[in-house]
């Protein structure tokens, strides 16, 4: 049976429209007691990536999560919310972006990710065990919340990739540390994570996207959409084919796709709802290649890894030397004198750095043969 996924127009983000748009999204999929039952404690996991307001479409939308909190509370279940930002905390990101705010007006308790424990995934395809939230684990279900927004490494952050917050901040960089080199093995750990997680639902937040330098530092893209579905793979599938972006290019469809999983195709995916035409024009950041010259010898490697593959640049100009890039970087290859600097050489092109970077100094940048011969 084919899995569904639903898309519903919604033009702004009132707090009744938004809870009539998600309403009907999740009604398009047989309503929310379909997926919670009486009693039940249901964590809500938005996008709390960094202490944005909501206009800046970094967060998951206050009046989505305000919503969804609405429904779980009507279907006699309890919601609590939460998330591990990658640096900082999440109860800052989640009073700058409303969302605190929306848990206050509806009655949910939010909570930090903090304590960490190993979750063992027997099942997984190739990571085995994760270290992940007690937060998250100690719930009954998870109605997963992500925010449709560019990303350097994976392309695009949708659903599955908003479970990566379950793992507690302080891990993050581990994971980008031993995955980053190669984009689609840290799509596999992605995919391997969302499929141990399990969430209920997924019900994303399209309604102002991101596009161009994402996801952190991205401009706000109206689309006006909601997407929900019982499988985030499925309905990334959809969301993507939407944007028109290059299935091939996302490392964690790549990963699925690889594992023969069937969702990666728009021909197993049935759509209720609304049928957008695609959108025009939409900017994907470079892509991020995955290191395909390691078998090389090393001095052919490094000039032609760095002419092929991204990597993050430094606007000097509009750098406040802040230090967080330097704190984050996994592989502690920046260093802060006058200015910031990189060691390419040894860049993983794990992308923490432009996701942390607050006030957007950090792009991605193509390498010299990438731009001139744009096909490769």
């Amino acid at each position: 049976m084919k899995k569904k996924v639903a898309i519903v127009r919604c033009a702004a983000y009132g707090t009744e429209e938004a809870y009539g748009s998600v309403k009907r999204a999740v009604d398009l999929l047989g309503g929310l007691k379909g997926f919670v039952k009486p009693g039940e404690r249901i964590l809500l996991k938005p996008n709390l990536l960094a202490p944005k307001p909501p206009e800046a479409a970094v967060t998951t939308h206050p009046a989505v999560v305000g919503a969804l909190i609405r429904l779980v509370k009507e279907a006699g279940a309890t919601p609590v919310v939460g998330d591990s930002p990658g640096l900082g905390s999440a109860r800052k990101a989640a009073e700058k972006s409303g969302v605190l705010g929306a848990c206050e007006r509806e009655g949910a308790a939010f909570m930090e990710f903090k304590e960490v424990v190993l979750k063992e995934n027997t099942a997984g395809h190739t990571f085995k065990r994760f270290e992940v939230a007690r937060e998250a684990l100690d719930v009954d279900g998870i109605i997963n919340i992500p925010k449709l927004k560019t990303h350097a490494q994976m392309l695009l952050t949708m659903g599955v990739k908003n479970v990566f917050g379950c793992v507690p901040g302080k891990l993050k960089p581990q994971w980008h540390l031993s995955a980053g080199v190669d984009s689609t093995y840290f799509g596999a750990m992605i995919l391997d994570l969302y499929l141990c997680l399990n969430p209920r639902l997924t019900v994303m937040d399209a309604v102002t996207a991101m596009e161009g330098n994402g996801p952190g530092s991205g401009t706000p893209r109206d689309l006006g959409l909601l997407f929900a579905s019982a499988d985030a793979i499925a309905m990334d599938t959809v969301a993507a084919t939407l944007l028109g972006a290059r299935l091939r290019d996302i490392p964690i469809h790549r990963a699925a796709s690889l594992r023969g999983i069937k969702e990666t195709e728009a021909k197993n995916v049935d759509i209720v709802g609304a049928m957008p035409e695609k959108v025009k024009d939409f900017r994907f950041p470079p892509i991020m290649d995955t290191n395909f010259t390691a078998r090389l010898p090393y001095f052919i490697d490094r000039p032609l890894r760095r002419a092929l593959t991204s990597r993050p640049h430094i606007t000097h100009s509009s750098c406040t030397l802040c230090n967080v890039c330097v704190e984050t970087c996994p592989a502690e290859i920046m260093e802060r004198s006058d200015r910031i600097t990189i060691d390419y050489d040894r860049c993983i092109r794990c992308w923490c750095c432009q996701e942390m970077c607050p006030h957007g100094a950090i792009s991605s940048k193509e390498g010299w043969m990438k731009r001139i011969l744009p096909g490769l």
